[in-house]
């Protein structure tokens, strides 16, 4: 598929040559599938090491941590740090020899694929026992779940999801009423528009003729490109956190209320703090997007034994159950959501639009083209 931007030989020759380290590096870390597996061994030699630490950019991982040290007597704790603070963290600690994050759960894919691994800052672990369980395009690197930031609305303002198409938010109707996280703070956000020219551009096509009623003409550019264009031109109000975008849509009370693209696992806040929060899910052409989650281990770890130990117990479905609550998908297919999960994600994932983890280098090398296109139409 072509890119979105176009990429120098220099480039691609690099990306060529990334893509061999990061397959290496994932090979020699990766078990073999006919290596024998002892969880009782595992626990045993866990337990005679260190406490480790585990970061991950929900605050669930603190509960996650709490419940494996009771269930194997083997001190964890969970520490929430965002992504992109992981990223520097790790990277800082693996140059000092100075490891502090034993286990990194991080949704950062192409960061990983590109700085983690190549570098052997971590390494990607997969259980034997679960070999046969995760789908091969989850293993190497090993993610471990599937997650989603869709687009919300106000149910106490809007008996239905007030927008029927993503072109609409670039019309003078939504300027200024839309809020989205910063793609200048989230790396997931400029991958997406990466993603969608790579992969999905002849739908964006699709919805701006089933809008507009007539073809989009985008020249050397993509539509995907013609649409961050226009949208960031409409005055989105920006946050640099899924919370806020949740208050803004949400919080109930409000006579204009935004609409926005969130976490899922934001829904929770319909019980926790009595908003109104409703999925958009007929939106055309997704209503919403996904992202994957890696689970790695710091190359450099004390607790070699502790850290994966840790890994499989979040492949169980009570490792990762609090996760799960929030709308987050396993990449073990023998875990579903819960009927009671709050955003009413499991209804539309076949129409989500899902991540292609196969060019999640490419993503990294546009990532900062993106921005850039991103700076230059943003208009307050």
């Amino acid at each position: 598929m072509k890119p979105a931007f176009g990429t120098s030989r220099k480039i691609a020759l690099a990306t060529t040559a990334l893509a061999g380290m990061m397959a290496a590096a994932v090979l020699a870390s990766a078990p073999a599938r006919a290596e024998a597996f002892d969880l009782n061994a595992l626990v045993e030699a866990a337990k005679k090491e260190a406490p480790i630490n585990i970061y991950d950019s929900t605050g669930k991982i603190v509960e996650m941590a709490e419940n494996f040290s009771a269930k194997y007597g083997v001190k964890a704790t969970g520490i929430k740090v965002s992504a992109s603070a992981q990223l520097e963290m790790i990277v800082r600690e693996g140059q000092a020899k100075n490891v502090k994050g034993d286990v990194v759960l991080i949704t950062d894919a192409p960061a990983g694929l590109a700085q983690l691994l190549p570098q052997k800052f971590v390494e990607s672990y997969l259980p034997p026992d679960m070999a046969d369980k995760i789908p091969a395009k989850f293993q190497n690197p090993l993610a471990i779940t599937t997650n989603a930031s869709v687009w919300a609305y106000n149910t106490e303002v809007h008996d239905a999801c007030p927008v029927k198409n993503i072109w609409e938010l670039t019309d003078p109707k939504w300027k200024g009423k839309v809020a989205f996280y910063d793609p200048l703070s989230k790396g997931t956000y400029p991958d997406w528009f990466n993603q969608t020219a790579t992969h999905d551009d002849d739908k964006m096509k699709a919805a701006y003729k089933a809008h507009f009623g007539k073809d989009i003409e985008v020249g050397e550019d993509s539509a995907t490109a013609a649409w961050v264009k226009a949208f960031a031109g409409n005055a989105p109000l920006l946050s640099d956190s899924d919370d806020a975008i949740s208050e803004s849509v949400g919080a109930p009370g409000q006579k204009e209320p935004f609409f926005g693209l969130m976490s899922s696992a934001k829904f929770r806040d319909n019980a926790d703090k009595g908003f109104k929060l409703g999925l958009c899910e007929g939106l055309d052409p997704w209503p919403g997007w996904t992202y994957v989650k890696l689970g790695l281990i710091a190359t450099g770890t004390k607790s070699p034994n502790a850290a994966k130990l840790f890994i499989h117990y979040i492949l169980t479905e009570e490792g990762i159950a609090p996760q799960v609550k929030d709308g987050k998908l396993p990449t073990n297919p023998d875990i579903g959501l819960p009927a009671d999960e709050p955003s009413g994600i499991g209804k539309v994932l076949d129409k989500l639009q899902q991540y292609d983890a196969s060019t999640a280098l490419e993503d990294w090398d546009a990532r900062q083209d993106w921005q850039d296109l991103w700076r230059v139409a943003y208009k307050k």
